[in-house]
């Protein structure tokens, strides 16, 4: 139904897009989400719905291991493409995966795997996005032996990044300032992607070719002039014209998502350290997505812990899994509760104490669902997601700056993180190592 309601409004902008079809719901046998998809669904999604393909298989190890449901699913792509994801993986286990079918990865960790990666034939996206930042990290082996086979891309972007930084515009400042010739990094943002998902009436400018054109007055910053669409001149200035984009409302059931049992109390939100102090602790750093299986003393404050819950909110279990988090670097009382939990999207609180999660999860549940920080018993930033508890039906101005004040104050309360709220909403993310949590534990 989501799906559907994306890709009606979707037809209606200056856009060109694709949809692929989602492979992994949910994306590991270690969670659960609100719905489950299998072949047939794959398979409706293309023929009925026009997927472009069969989007990234994160179930890694279950392709490997030779997976009868998802040998279907990769089948049901025939000519089109099949993404992948998989992170640090290589040798054998790699060659299995691509024989398998799978023909891309934007989840590759150092320059030898990307390189290892290419020389195999398999599609490498060079990622900037607001947490994961290695675009510059695994430009060398396209510089070298050049950008066949390559594609930025920015999976994820949060709107203030858009409206401060840019999109693909930025990826090609950052490739040219790390050494990537001005034709190339033109031909990995436009070319090679076009080419790469089957788009071929895109990515050149000729007769025949769709007149999709972006516009420079100057090479310098790459920051567009001016926007046409399907030949139809659709922005200048930064700006949208008037009447471009027509007003959409997304369909009512897709609002009122956040489905609790009940509001979890504060009691429910925590565990007890065990008795020696020593528990397993999920990792963060800044920078990458990755996180680390730490085992830590829960009683040094040198430790910077603060604690993490997840509760169900799909189908009113009352489930709720807590743990232990490093990294946020906290100092004061404070929580940030989210109803964007990447892949299953379930509520994830990560706080110092349990008063300020009860209260975040509360407001989240009163809201319809988005990002919210509790501090010493007050809100201070929220961003309002009421369409399914994963996205805003406000302006994308309005997002930037309501998101932009959520980070500061995440910020304000000793976090400082690159994008504190993405990496927030990560945690939950069971096919990406070292250590995650879910609703059924820490996996």
């Amino acid at each position: 139904e989501g799906i559907a309601a994306l890709i009606e409004s979707a037809e209606k902008l200056p856009f060109t897009f694709g949809v692929a079809a989602s492979s992994c719901v949910p994306e590991s046998p270690f969670a659960s989400a609100g719905a489950a998809f299998g072949t047939d669904d794959v398979r409706r999604l293309i023929e009925e719905f026009g997927a472009i393909g069969v989007a990234e298989v994160m179930n890694y190890p279950a392709v490997i291991n030779g997976d009868p449901m998802f040998r279907d699913i990769i089948a049901t792509a025939g000519w089109r493409r099949v993404d992948g994801h998989a992170p640090g993986l290589r040798g054998n286990q790699l060659d299995a995966y691509i024989a398998a079918g799978v023909e891309s990865d934007h989840e590759t960790f150092t320059p030898a795997e990307a390189h290892e990666k290419r020389q195999k034939g398999m599609w490498v996206f060079l990622r900037q996005g607001s947490v994961c930042q290695d675009l510059v990290e695994l430009l060398p082996s396209v510089v070298k032996h050049g950008p066949m086979g390559s594609s930025f891309c920015t999976d994820d972007r949060e709107p203030d990044l858009l409206r401060d930084e840019g999109h693909l515009n930025h990826c090609i400042r950052l490739a040219v300032g790390a050494g990537q010739e001005v034709i190339d990094a033109f031909s990995t943002a436009s070319y090679f992607p076009a080419m790469y998902h089957n788009f071929f009436h895109l990515g050149q400018l000729g007769p025949g070719y769709q007149a999709d054109v972006v516009v420079f007055d100057s090479l310098e910053g790459f920051v567009p002039k001016m926007v046409l669409q399907k030949g139809r001149v659709v922005a200048r200035e930064g700006r949208i014209l008037d009447g471009v984009v027509p007003q959409t409302s997304p369909p009512q059931s897709l609002y009122n998502r956040v489905n609790l049992h009940h509001v979890p109390t504060a009691d429910e939100l925590t565990i007890e350290p065990p008795a020696n102090g020593m528990a397993n602790v999920i990792g963060v750093k800044s920078g990458t997505v990755r996180t680390t299986a730490l085992k830590l003393d829960l009683t040094d404050p040198a430790n910077d812990i603060a604690r993490i819950a997840v509760v169900e909110r799909h189908k009113a279990t009352g489930g709720v899994t807590n743990a232990f988090v490093t990294g946020f670097g906290y100092d004061v009382d404070c929580a940030v509760a989210s109803t964007v939990a990447h892949d299953s999207h379930h509520m994830i609180v990560v706080g110092t104490n349990k008063e300020d999660m009860a209260q975040a999860a509360n407001i989240l549940k009163d809201i319809g669902g988005g990002l919210v920080l509790v501090s010493e018993g007050k809100e201070l930033a929220r961003v309002e997601m009421p369409i399914a508890g994963l996205m805003s039906d406000e302006r994308a101005e309005i997002v930037a700056e309501k998101a932009g004040r959520l980070v500061a104050a995440m910020k304000a309360c000793g976090c400082n993180l690159n994008n504190a709220n993405m990496q927030h909403s990560l945690l939950a993310l069971v096919v990406i190592p070292e250590l995650r949590i879910s609703d059924e534990g820490l996996i």
